[in-house]
């Protein structure tokens, strides 16, 4: 009897052990995937603290900076909601609706961004090749690179979200636990839209390996299509005027799509709600447990969306890898496409050898869909709002802002360019990466090469933001008002458009980093951050030197005192004066000029000494 129990319960045990190990060898493997972050963490962070003090000092100096702008700009902006709208209840609802439209923008660009981080992760490192040849399991692999996507994403909600979140916890006199919950709300947040962009990332290639491109433009063309159709419904208003209660009341019923129930975005803003805002509802619940009941909603779901990821990528991660390697290009046809032909007959005034390395970087360019997707969808929202903008009322006490809108609307267009400039421009050198030697081998002049990197980023950047800034002025009726004003706005375009050029190219040639085949992780470096940084510096000083006295002459303009010297500052360029128009113009040539001689000059001489 004992050996029949025993022979009955034997595969029953065989089994449980096979899980047992099973689940012990999963648990080591995630150890060891652990131990391997923290050691390359501890090793970058040793050498950075060693080897680039000062360049570590200066990123975090420049985070710090930001971080107390937005807080301090957050902190303004809710004390005016604060005082401009005495009914808390109708106050509220208008903090409930921001945090849902902040968060629900912030989820989306979350889906595409991290669906687009974790494709160039996966299908093109080195470093998973490399795993896939060990014992390690698909799952492992995937979920190691979603981790790193969750970092670079939180990294960024972090700096640009916490502002925010902090500053309307001061304004709202918050209890201490508000603070406390802050951290797990936001990462359970940021794993759900991350999870969903994973998702979609593995099924794409999986199902679709050759037509990820076109699935890419056409997802692209039908979040635009639903963007304007979302704008136009939300800013689709008749003549009014705003900041009243009206206006107030319109706004909310129009923005009721953003507080979907369904949408992790309202468990994340309601959560911090209620954690912000202590109370006992009838039925003696306090506040704080509601807020802790939101907290467990966002952090099943990341749970489970974390399962899906790993589920799913132990049955096609492998597969679709395969395809990827295996898939081989069409022939292309010996000659140049006619893309090519346009460009070579635009670029006719330049160099012949300009000219062809324009043609390469536009090949390269337009051959990665990482990179033109975020392009068209960045520019793509930008010109949605654009389109909108006059949707609103100025009429009344809001035409004098229309002004000081268009500049603004100048300013959100050059630090978008910065972004790219920084992302895409300050990398290609570094990207020739173990190929330079190439370049540096063949009767080439490397002057050449840069000013091709320079011609390329300019021919890139103008046209697109040209075009955006002449959509605001007719939006906004500066084109019929004052074609003065909106050939200020194209000046102050194209000298952005060429500092910001010549600052990535020279400073990408000055600090290259040839070793590194990621363009993120450049452009997150050192050299990348000083770029930035330097970049929205200049911005700044292009737009105020452009707006200051631009908008006092306007004003003088309206009040029909435009011909009163001394009607704001005495003297011929004295503000409200068109000679102070022109003394901003000529100061803003100025600058402009030494942000792109300095940068390139310095990048010139860097890189005729780098070695091949």
């Amino acid at each position: 009897m004992a050996s029949i129990s025993g022979r009955v319960a034997g595969p029953a045990t065989t089994e449980s052990s096979q899980d047992a190990s099973r689940l012990t060898s999963t648990s080591r493997e995630a150890r060891a995937f652990w131990r391997l972050r923290l050691n390359v963490l501890r090793a970058l962070s040793e050498g950075t603290l060693r080897q680039a003090r000062v360049q570590a000092t200066s990123v975090v100096l420049a985070s710090v900076i930001l971080w107390v702008g937005l807080f301090l700009l957050f902190c303004q902006g809710f004390l005016l909601i604060q005082s401009g709208i005495p009914h808390e209840g109708l106050r509220t609802q208008m903090i409930q609706v921001i945090f849902n439209l902040f968060f629900l923008a912030l989820s989306i660009m979350l889906v595409f961004s991290s669906a687009i981080i974790l494709y160039g992760g996966l299908y093109r490192s080195d470093e998973v090749a490399f795993l896939l040849a060990t014992p390690t399991r698909c799952a492992r692999i995937v979920l190691h690179k979603f981790q790193e996507t969750v970092f670079f994403s939180c990294w960024g909600f972090v700096l640009l979200g916490s502002p925010m979140l902090i500053a309307y916890g001061i304004v709202a006199t918050a209890p201490w636990y508000y603070y406390a919950l802050l951290i797990p709300f936001v990462i359970s947040f940021v794993f759900i839209p991350a999870g969903v962009g994973a998702i979609f990332c593995l099924l794409v290639v999986r199902l679709l390996p050759k037509l990820r491109t076109h699935m890419l433009v056409l997802l692209g063309a039908v979040v635009l299509l639903a963007g304007a159709a979302m704008g136009w419904r939300v800013l689709a208003y008749e003549n009014r005027d705003m900041m009243d209660m009206t206006w107030f009341q319109d706004v909310l019923a129009r923005l009721e799509f953003s507080e979907q129930r369904m949408l992790p975005n309202w468990w994340l803003s309601s959560g911090l709600l209620e954690a912000a805002h202590p109370s006992v509802s009838e039925s003696g619940r306090h506040s704080w447990r509601d807020s802790l009941m939101f907290l467990g909603v966002l952090v099943s779901n990341a749970l489970l969306l974390l399962v899906v990821i790993e589920w799913l990528a132990t049955r096609t991660f492998r597969v679709s890898y395969s395809s990827m390697r295996g898939i081989v290009s069409a022939r292309r046809r010996a000659g140049l496409g006619w893309l090519d032909r346009v460009t070579l007959r635009v670029c006719a005034p330049f160099p012949r050898m300009i000219r062809h390395f324009i043609v390469k970087d536009l090949r390269l360019f337009r051959r990665d869909p990482v990179q033109w997707s975020q392009f068209v969808i960045f520019f793509g929202l930008l010109t949605l709002y654009f389109f909108n903008v006059r949707r609103f009322d100025y009429a009344g006490a809001m035409q004098k802002w229309v002004t000081i809108i268009s500049f603004l609307n100048l300013a959100v267009v050059g630090l978008i360019l910065s972004t790219f400039t920084t992302r895409f421009i300050f990398p290609m050198i570094s990207m020739e990466g173990r190929r330079f030697w190439i370049l540096g081998t063949a009767p080439i002049n490397r002057d050449a090469i840069l000013w091709g990197k320079f011609c390329f980023a300019c021919a890139g950047a103008w046209p697109p933001c040209a075009l955006l800034v002449l959509i605001s002025d007719v939006m906004l009726g500066i084109a019929s008002r004052s074609i003065a004003i909106v050939i200020i706005h194209q000046f102050g375009c194209a000298v952005l458009c060429i500092g910001l050029s010549s600052l990535a190219v020279g400073l990408g040639a000055r600090m290259p980093n040839l070793r590194e085949p990621s363009p993120s992780k450049i452009a997150a470096g050192f050299g990348g951050t000083m770029n930035l940084v330097f970049s929205s510096l200049y911005i700044i000083g292009v737009v105020l030197l452009l707006s200051v006295p631009t908008v006092f002459w306007a004003e003088a303009d309206s009040l029909g005192i435009g011909h009163s010297p001394g009607r704001f500052v005495g003297g011929r360029i004295g503000l409200g004066t068109p000679g102070s128009v022109a003394l901003g113009v000529a100061l803003t040539l100025a600058l402009s000029a030494v942000a792109t001689v300095l940068p390139f000059r310095v990048g010139l001489v860097a890189f005729r000494r780098l070695e091949n």
